[in-house]
């Protein structure tokens, strides 16, 4: 399926990890205009010299969605490469494992800053252009624990449940004017976050990531964790021309993990 995509300006946010760098090769393999940010340039970086490789059009630099006052810069960047923004995936780093109960509120105000605020902010920053040409895509990529909140990630529960609200709001108020909003869960996605959750989990437990690993699988309808290049191919749907209908919607990538309907 040609999903509609080629030459248009995308913005994957997080592009350096394991679900933002499968999210920015796919969009790249439809055609689109990829530029890549994460954290650490390198790692950007390393992600766009492996789409120029395979004759995609991608650059990559560095953005701490912590650092609002970084944004305008960085966008600037991207336009001068890539025109207007068209695309944006909105995908932020996890943060530490933690219990809802007894965290500093400085460590809950620094992560909402980096994992919601910046989201929201960067998004109002491509907007405007995207509503002038009544064409947008506006992709956040969340948790399963919005929907069966993980135990011990108390903060990831909390903060990613609010950019569901906002974006089921934004949706409706962008509509109109041609701009998809939808949000995307990953459940047990083999990438190197979920290596670390398996092996904090199997230390509070007193076992190995191996047994903590078999255990989830077990749990999964389909019996095995997800590929990254399968996350990527959902998101790429939602950004397509055949998507168009299709917005303030919650796609779960999880292969039937979670159990609610």
């Amino acid at each position: 399926m040609d999903l509609g995509i080629k030459g248009r300006s995308a913005l994957v946010v997080g592009g350096g990890g394991g679900l933002g760098g499968a999210i920015a090769r796919t969009l790249a393999a439809e055609g689109a205009r990829v530029a890549v940010a994460a954290l650490h340039e390198d790692s950007a970086e390393a992600v766009a010299s492996e789409i120029r490789g395979d004759g995609g059009d991608a650059f990559g630099f560095a953005l701490d969605t912590g650092d609002l006052t970084s944004f305008e810069d960085r966008l600037s960047t991207v336009r001068e490469r890539h025109g207007d923004v068209e695309i944006l995936v909105n995908l932020t780093g996890g943060p530490p494992p933690t219990p809802a109960a007894g965290v500093d509120p400085a460590i809950w105000s620094e992560h909402f800053r980096a994992m919601v605020l910046g989201v929201i902010h960067l998004t109002d920053l491509v907007l405007p252009s995207m509503r002038s040409r009544r064409w947008g895509r506006v992709i956040t990529s969340t948790s399963s624990g919005v929907v069966a909140p993980i135990p011990n990630l108390g903060l990831s529960n909390t903060l990613r449940a609010s950019l569901v609200g906002w974006s089921k709001t934004l949706a409706g108020e962008v509509g109109p004017d041609g701009v998809t909003v939808n949000v995307v869960l990953p459940g047990r996605i083999a990438t190197r976050r979920i290596t670390r959750l398996d092996e904090a989990r199997a230390e509070r437990e007193g076992t190995t990531a191996e047994q903590v690993a078999a255990a989830s699988t077990a749990s999964i309808p389909l019996r095995r964790y997800g590929a990254p290049e399968e996350y990527g191919t959902a998101v790429a749907f939602l950004a397509s021309t055949a998507a168009s209908y299709i917005t303030g919607a919650t796609l779960r990538v999880d292969g039937g993990l979670i159990p609610s309907i």
